[in-house]
């Protein structure tokens, strides 16, 4: 089911851990789709070197990566994300505080 797209969106990666049977069936789709070159995009807020934690363990976490980053392009967006920016637009949430350099 998840080969067949030509695209595959995998959104907030990281965002549950996922348990050491769903991390192995994981690396067989990335890497299945990998051997076929179809694009994967993949979102996460977590760095790299997190996603040792995000599969509970470092290895596999190493060879998704080394899958997943060796034909791609890295987009690191910093800042607020578009939810927080709008619920304080809102007045949800209160204004975001500056941070002046200590003089």
């Amino acid at each position: 089911m998840y080969l067949s797209p030509r695209l595959l969106l995998i959104d907030e990666m990281g965002y549950i851990p996922f348990e050491p049977m769903e991390a192995q069936v994981f690396f067989q789709l990335i890497s299945k789709r990998y051997d076929r070159g179809s694009p994967i995009i993949v979102t996460s807020n977590k760095s790299y070197g997190d996603w040792g934690s995000i599969f509970g363990d470092p290895i596999i976490a190493a060879v998704i990566l080394d899958r997943l980053l060796h034909r791609s392009v890295t987009v690191n967006i910093r800042g607020e994300s578009y939810r927080l920016r709008e619920k304080r637009r809102a007045g949800i949430l209160p204004p975001k505080r500056e941070v002046t350099p200590a003089k």
